[in-house]
């Protein structure tokens, strides 16, 4: 019975509770969405832009690796290739990528190299919705086209919506790319995960854990306070996604779930952006300092880490206007001693 109870305690989920406690310790990071959105002026861009449209003059990795650090955050997420595809790696599986583009830089080297330097956690985000590599996929895009005056909602018509197995092997090959060729990876973070079928999510949970054994996987839960969690359209999971909102406000972040018979111990993450878009664009403004602080101690006292997003600019800087906005933030928390 001893034995029975250990097990219990430990949980069934893949990391140790150790290893998902420091990663809880962390608390706070940055989600940095930077890529041909920053250039379009679109959040989900329609994939036909030229790559040469993607095209940063003084872009600088170092400076957001240094910006996330001096606003206390312990990790950051880079949006590798979001819903345009355009990859910020020279990807062998594409030409649509930053080698092919106004600015070959590796975006994802130097990101990488930058948190080692400066004592930052990296992480890698990669988007499974993709309207530039379809390979026969019907996109959340292509349904919207199809259908203009219907809603779409991710969660209630993924039967309308899929990957073909050619963009599944596609997406293991790009991000094998990632996981082993830049070294540790402390996050790795999937987006519209629901596109995939749950036998491809579990070969690819597994694969990632196989590359990257001590990192933390994220399979985006979505739009929502974390209280209900979907098992058909996010797991497996090493977290659960909080986007857009801050945890339940009478539960905080519950972190035990039972799943399918069996009790995982999921940490939350909060994501929101400091401004309104996720994406860099010209009339966002940062939150209020009150706003700011609010979001962070809210999530922290409910059990969240809080990932906020900060987009860099179409030069590939971290604007003043929000590099401002953080170190007010750090000066808040530094008052609170926290």
């Amino acid at each position: 019975m001893r034995n029975t109870e250990n097990t219990i305690e430990a949980g069934a989920q893949r990391l140790s509770l150790d290893q998902l406690h420091r990663w809880e310790a962390l608390k706070f990071g940055m989600f940095i969405h930077f890529g041909m959105s920053s250039f379009t002026g679109e959040e989900l861009p329609s994939g036909t832009q030229p790559s040469l449209q993607y095209a940063p003059d003084k872009l600088d990795a170092d400076q957001w690796v240094c910006v996330a650090r001096d606003a206390g955050m312990k990790y950051a997420v880079l949006t590798a290739k979001h819903v345009a595809g355009h990859c910020l790696w020279p990807s062998q599986q594409t030409d649509y990528h930053v080698g092919t583009s106004g600015n070959t830089t590796d975006v994802v080297e130097a990101f990488v190299k930058s948190c080692e330097r400066r004592g930052v956690l990296p992480g890698i985000y990669y988007c499974s919705w993709d309207n530039h590599h379809r390979f026969g996929s019907l996109t959340p895009s292509d349904f919207m086209r199809l259908y203009p005056n219907r809603k779409f909602d991710c969660v209630s018509q993924l039967r309308e919506v899929y990957t073909t197995r050619q963009y599944q092997d596609f997406q293991t090959a790009q991000l094998e790319e990632l996981l082993t060729r830049y070294g540790k990876i402390a996050e790795v973070w999937i987006d519209i995960p629901g596109l995939l079928p749950r036998g491809y999510r579990n070969e690819l949970y597994h694969q990632i854990a196989s590359w990257q054994p001590e990192t933390v996987i994220m399979m985006n839960h979505g739009i929502g306070d974390g209280s209900e969690f979907r098992v058909h359209y996010a797991w497996p999971t090493d977290l659960i996604a909080i986007e857009r909102f801050l945890p339940n406000s009478h539960t905080g972040h519950v972190k035990w779930r039972e799943i399918e018979g069996k009790k995982y111990y999921l940490p939350g993450e909060t994501c929101d952006p400091i401004g309104r878009e996720w994406f860099f664009t010209e009339d966002d403004s940062p939150r209020s300092d009150e706003e700011l602080l609010g979001m962070y101690l809210t999530s922290v006292s409910r059990g969240s880490n809080l990932l906020l997003d900060v987009g860099p600019d179409k030069h590939g800087l971290i604007p003043d206007k929000f590099v401002g906005a953080l170190q007010r933030l750090r000066s808040n928390l530094d008052r609170f001693d926290l």
